[in-house]
């Protein structure tokens, strides 16, 4: 009678209380690239694609957009939440928003420009809009007051960052190299990043999980672009000002917006404790110099032993680094996620204003 009872506030409503379901939150939606693109490019005019075998090989659905052999780290994470796997956005209608939305884009960035090699995908802010969309939809069906209660309880995942670098500062037909430095770089980006949250915030949203870029000199593109197979210093330390400035960002959007709370996870940090899996400097599935100078081809025939590598292809981790990532933090500590964990963030009680 107790899952009836839920099922049914959580259709009317769109919110829930745990007395009644195992979910923590009523729902989770999700910004982002192709870290957790989980099937968004599929259907664009895109090079940026990953819906073809072995992608998905270790997914229980095989290839489904995903940029991993299986799980990405907002697919446990929507799991330790009590969730099911968060459906994308082209592919959810009807009842299957209920617990969220996946809007991530791979190759998308802060900056509309970023990524444009790719040709098709879903900039930060086209995907804020598409929230924007859903919501509307929702208030249609169930009213203002309702929707306004419960979004102000979901979590809002945001990994946003990486592309604006690979795709974009690193690339020779961008002029952005030549115009800013780093740290002019990463202001641009930040500048740009607390207007979009701050949308976000003005559509409804309270609870911000805020994932920064890891250690992009060690991913295998980046180590086929030299002989020596050693991690990047210079792109390493590229984005630490950017990191820096979205720990300050964070700060002060949780001082001015009233009721909001954001959490940061500190992926470089994370990446560095993770480094004892046998392989950590090639991919699994990829083509050169550490399969990386060509990334997972379809068809190709990727590593036996994927449990222990740390990157699936030229760009993206494994299966296994994804959930490692996502049980670190959701109930893990400040050095890894701050000023407090998902876990903690999720069964936090916020009163939209």
């Amino acid at each position: 009678m107790a899952k009836v009872i839920c099922f049914m506030f959580m259709f009317l409503v769109f919110a829930t209380a745990v007395v009644f379901c195992k979910e923590i939150v009523p729902a989770l939606f999700i910004f982002g690239d192709s870290l957790i693109d989980n099937g968004n490019n599929n259907n664009l005019a895109t090079l940026a694609k990953a819906n073809y075998f072995p992608y998905g090989i270790d997914f229980k659905s095989g290839p489904t957009g995903r940029f991993s052999n299986g799980y990405t780290m907002v697919d446990e994470i929507a799991e330790l939440l009590g969730l099911p796997l968060i459906p994308a956005d082209s592919q959810s209608s009807g009842d299957q928003v209920l617990h969220g939305v996946n809007y991530a884009s791979a190759a998308a960035g802060i900056l509309d420009i970023t990524g444009r090699n790719f040709v098709g995908r879903i900039p930060f802010g086209q995907q804020i809009r598409n929230f924007q969309a859903t919501l509307d939809e929702m208030t249609d069906n169930l009213g203002a007051d309702d929707v306004a209660q419960a979004i102000a309880d979901c979590l809002f995942f945001v990994g946003m960052g990486s592309n604006d670098y690979l795709n974009n500062y690193l690339m020779p037909n961008y002029p952005t190299r030549s115009q800013y430095n780093s740290q002019q770089y990463a202001d641009l980006l930040t500048q740009q990043y607390t207007r979009q949250l701050t949308s976000l915030y003005n559509l409804g949203a309270r609870k911000f999980i805020l994932n920064g870029i890891g250690l992009m000199g060690c991913i295998p593109s980046i180590l086929s672009q030299n002989t020596s197979g050693r991690c990047s210093d210079e792109v390493n330390n590229l984005v630490v000002p950017f990191n820096a400035n979205v720990n300050t960002m964070m700060n002060s959007l949780t001082a001015t917006l009233p009721g909001s709370k954001f959490i940061y996870i500190d992926v470089r940090r994370m990446f560095q404790d993770i480094l004892s899996f046998t392989v950590i400097d090639r991919g699994c599935c990829g083509i050169g110099r550490n399969s990386g100078q060509i990334t997972c081809l379809p068809f190709q025939t990727p590593c036996m032993n994927r449990k222990q590598y740390v990157f699936w292809d030229a760009f993206h981790p494994t299966e296994e680094v994804n959930i490692i990532m996502a049980r670190k933090v959701f109930s893990g500590g400040t050095d890894v996620v701050y000023p407090m964990n998902i876990q903690q963030l999720a069964t936090l009680s916020i009163e939209p204003n």
